[in-house]
């Protein structure tokens, strides 16, 4: 005997459960990376959606856009003062973000790549 009732119940189940994962997987705190931002300087240089000393942060969202090792570039670039370009070509050295949470760095991470 087949249930036929099975199939769509069981591709709900696990549609849903898809949906689930990834929007955990996709959920910022953009207040908390913003607050974060702000008490590691991060606005001196950076901007949202405009350069100033740094390159725009949604910029970098689009030059990173289908990069798989773009959020561990970020990671390592924030937690470990490299050498950059500003936008009219100094350089200097680029400051580590004000915490050593990784879930918090993550967070911050996130948010930009989400713009």
């Amino acid at each position: 005997m087949k249930h036929r009732h099975c199939k769509p119940i069981l591709g709900l189940s696990i549609a849903t459960i898809l949906v689930s994962l990834s929007s955990n997987a996709t959920a910022v705190d953009a207040a908390a990376a913003q607050t974060l931002a702000r008490q590691s300087g991060c606005f001196t240089c950076h901007a949202i959606d405009k350069n100033k000393v740094a390159t725009s942060w949604k910029a970098i969202a689009t030059k990173l856009k289908g990069d798989k090792d773009a959020q561990a570039k970020l990671i390592k670039h924030l937690t470990t003062g490299p050498k950059v370009k500003t936008v009219d070509g100094q350089e200097m050295d680029h400051p580590v973000i004000k915490t050593k949470d990784q879930d918090q760095i993550k967070n911050l991470v996130d948010w930009i790549l989400s713009l």
